[in-house]
């Protein structure tokens, strides 16, 4: 290298060195700066299970950042809105949401989908659709008109049935039934003459309480418990409804954008792991509690829809999503990918985890 002999060169060299330093300086403080996001969720304050489900994924993502990115976390009681948190972080209002999916379906419809479906895929086969198959991929094909991004935010397994104030003996027990029961399966019990209806959570008890409702689905033992239902309605019937509920995490799409590559696969990685955490947290949270209800009121009666009341749930939504197929090329995609891969998936867990259930 030739040594620098005139003024120019020396002048553009120190230049360059400047250049330089301020560079290496903004790439500095760039890997040093702080985001700070605002999560608006569904939930009450301090809701159990669904609501740790935020706090573990704010708690990763801080963590994992070293205080890079720093998550806030409003419940219903601040925000006022808990089925708002759709258009709340369109807006930007928002930067992310914890809600579920099957609650826009009357701005969307086809939201609905990514929730669960009734006689659908149970949680494993559902995660291997979103990861493995074309779950994500459809997801965001629905949900990027709308500046959003959505990710699995925790799944509850197979839901119970619901709590009845009188037993379900026929279809014909259906007819007037009003039901707290949100998504498709509100569709499906509506076709058999019901009056389905959705509740925000804290006012569920009070609904069944005074009779505004006859009937409610809300998760399973790990969270009836704490919501009391078991003291108002006798009747706890078994699932058919939602096989996997996965909630989401909604993500404004300019929020996303604007987050460094490295603090978009932490976040990433977080909500990935809140949910699936949130998963074997709830498994392990209804078996505790089935044990201490049936302990503590023995005079739960867990039922069974008789096979012609399930016959003619299956019938209405069989008929329901022939619908939604004739009538929207995107549901139709979603609906074949959803079908062809149950088709795949149920025959191993047909041979494997039902052949060891059966069996026991």
């Amino acid at each position: 290298m030739k040594p620098l002999h005139s003024k120019t060169e020396k002048a553009l060299a120190a230049f360059a060195c400047i250049c330089l330093s301020a560079v290496l300086s903004f790439s500095a403080l760039a890997a040093e700066k702080t985001y700070r996001l605002t999560l608006a969720e569904t939930w009450g304050p301090n809701f159990p299970i669904f609501g740790d489900a935020t706090k573990n994924m704010a708690a990763m993502a801080e963590k994992m950042s070293n205080g890079r990115l720093k998550i806030r976390i409003d419940s219903s009681n601040k925000h006022k809105s808990p089925f708002g948190v759709f258009d709340m972080v369109k807006s930007g209002q928002y930067d992310m949401g914890h809600s579920a999916s099957y609650y826009w379906k009357g701005k969307v419809p086809n939201t609905l989908f990514f929730t669960t479906m009734p006689f659908g895929m149970v949680a494993s086969e559902q995660y291997g659709w979103f990861y493995h198959g074309d779950g994500m991929a459809l997801m965001e094909e629905v949900y990027a008109p709308h500046n959003l991004l959505s990710f699995p935010g925790g799944n509850t397994g197979v839901q119970m049935g619901g709590w009845f104030q009188k037993e379900i003996n026929s279809v014909d027990d259906l007819e007037g039934l009003k039901m707290r029961i949100p998504g498709f399966a509100g569709e499906v019990l509506a076709e058999l003459g019901a009056s389905p209806t959705n509740i925000a959570p804290g006012e569920l008890y009070t609904a069944l309480e005074r009779r505004t409702i006859d009937a409610l689905e809300w998760v399973g033992p790990g969270l009836d418990l704490r919501m009391g239902f078991h003291k108002i309605a006798p009747y706890y019937y078994t699932g058919w409804h939602e096989p996997a509920t996965e909630l989401q995490f909604l993500v404004n799409k300019r929020t996303w954008e604007r987050l460094p590559e490295d603090l978009q696969e932490i976040l990433r990685v977080a909500m990935r792991t809140a949910a699936y955490d949130m998963y074997i947290q709830n498994a392990h949270a209804s078996a505790e509690a089935w044990e201490e209800m049936t302990a503590e009121y023995p005079d739960i009666q867990v039922k069974q829809f008789p096979d012609d009341v399930i016959n003619a749930l299956r019938s209405a939504n069989t008929k329901l999503l022939a619908n939604y197929a004739d009538n929207d090329a995107q549901a139709k995609k979603i609906l074949d990918s959803q079908q062809a891969y149950l088709n795949k998936i149920r025959r191993w867990t047909s041979i494997s985890e039902e052949a060891y259930l059966q069996g026991q």
